[in-house]
């Protein structure tokens, strides 16, 4: 690859992952809760893109976004959770160069995308409570198609830096990260050189996108709560409240659990070095599983497509 330098790939030409440092004898335990929440997270996520994909009536832009939700949790826990499994299963710790870097690369970007999605699904939301008349001719397949490309390239020019300047670093101690993933920091921390500037990008570029999207996620359900207050009808208020429930529930679990990643990740010695690695591996396989339960018990087209197509298979 050729943002790679040669003398960085002659030094060192793999990694070594061994997870959590204090727990070499015991973390394969772990896999025990671990792979049947892969199972759960890939299987429910297939279904229900098949559901949205075979059910006329699930052909609507709320739902192409789910859809849109539901591959990218596929690809974050395909990249991270199947690599924790042949750590704890088959000690498989080496991992290339260029395969690091890749995963990092996939985490980086794909991670503030699905806080880019969280985003639009609450301006639909938002459209769909605040200004329902207009919401057939804002909310259009267009609309879920120009937001596709915005998720992509935004995330991806702001990102991409970040996996680059740590494979740009030289690398030439040791290569034995103490993370059961590529995580920039693990890595970078191995380098020779320093990598003050690695650290600052990837702080800056996180906060600026997660945090202007939670910040907006937030304004606009203050917005949707202003108008439901505003409504008459007490039924009216709930059932705009339920459309938006799972939306909120999601968000909410997405964003406590990555806020709670990265406060004891600079906590620092205060709190065990195991525990941000355990949450940022449940971070890639948690959420995944949730999403598409929570929405499929709470929204009854997706329960009766997900239904539909179980017949139908039968």
């Amino acid at each position: 690859m050729a943002l790679f330098p040669n003398n960085t790939a002659a030094q060192v030409t793999e990694f070594l992952m061994i997870c959590f440092p204090g727990m070499q004898d015991t973390q394969h335990w772990l896999s025990i809760p671990l792979a049947p929440l892969l199972a759960l997270a890939l299987g429910a996520n297939f279904v229900l893109l098949l559901a949205i994909r075979q059910e006329a009536c699930l052909h609507q832009p709320m739902y192409y976004l789910l859809a849109i939700l539901s591959m990218l949790d596929v690809i974050l826990c395909l990249t991270v959770i199947p690599k924790v499994l042949l750590i704890f299963w088959f000690n498989m710790k080496p991992i290339s160069f260029a395969g690091c870097f890749l995963q990092m690369f996939i985490m980086n970007t794909f991670l503030p995308m699905e806080s880019s999605t969280f985003l639009v699904m609450a301006y639909d939301r938002y459209v769909a409570i605040c200004h329902p008349l207009r919401y057939p001719s804002i909310i259009t397949e267009q609309f879920v198609i120009n937001a596709a490309i915005f998720i992509v390239f935004r995330n991806l020019l702001v990102t991409l830096p970040t996996p680059v300047l740590a494979a740009r670093l030289t690398y030439c101690a040791s290569n034995v990260v103490e993370n059961c993933i590529c995580a920039t920091i693990s890595v970078a921390r191995l380098s020779c050189e320093d990598i003050r500037l690695s650290k600052l990008y990837q702080f800056v570029s996180v906060w600026c996108l997660l945090g202007s999207d939670l910040v907006l996620i937030l304004l606009s359900y203050c917005f949707i709560l202003r108008a439901v207050m505003h409504l008459n009808s007490g039924g009216a208020a709930t059932k705009a409240l339920s459309t938006c429930s799972s939306h909120l529930i999601l968000i909410l679990f997405f964003y406590t659990l990555l806020l709670v990643f990265i406060f004891t990740n600079k906590a620092g010695k205060e709190v065990p070095s195991e525990v941000p690695i355990l949450l940022n591996v449940l971070h890639h396989v948690v959420p995944p599983a949730l999403n598409p339960i929570v929405y499929g018990v709470r929204t009854q087209e997706i329960k009766q497509g997900i239904v539909k197509l179980l017949k139908y298979q039968r």
